[in-house]
């Protein structure tokens, strides 16, 4: 899996391109954790090119929500393709984060 990172005005976008699961949560993992340490408080992770999610995946996720709640941030998703939705709304996902249908959307909102 891949990972990109840019600044837009206060908030990281985080884009995910691949598969997440069991063997490439660490680096998802040590992302969140430096933006974290770094009290910033506004993460976008954008999933257009996120070809699957497992619960390991989602594990990370939930975890990085629960740290950055801790500092008063936020985490929101978007341009997720249905596979990767239908997982979050199986999964109850959907009531936990913020999903956007598009980063401009995301960016606007944030």
């Amino acid at each position: 899996m891949e990972i990109t990172q840019e600044k837009i005005n206060d908030i990281v976008v985080l884009s995910l391109k691949g598969r997440l699961n069991v063997t490439t949560t660490a680096e998802l993992e040590q992302a969140f954790n430096k933006l974290a340490e770094e009290n910033q408080a506004k993460v976008l992770v954008e999933c257009r090119e996120l070809e699957y999610i497992s619960s390991a995946g989602l594990r990370v996720l939930l975890t990085a929500a629960k740290q950055f709640k801790k500092i008063s941030g936020e985490i929101a998703l978007a341009t997720l393709n249905q596979n990767v939705k239908q997982v979050f709304e199986i999964s109850g996902f959907t009531s936990i984060f913020t999903i956007y249908t598009t980063r401009d959307e995301a960016i606007k909102s944030m």
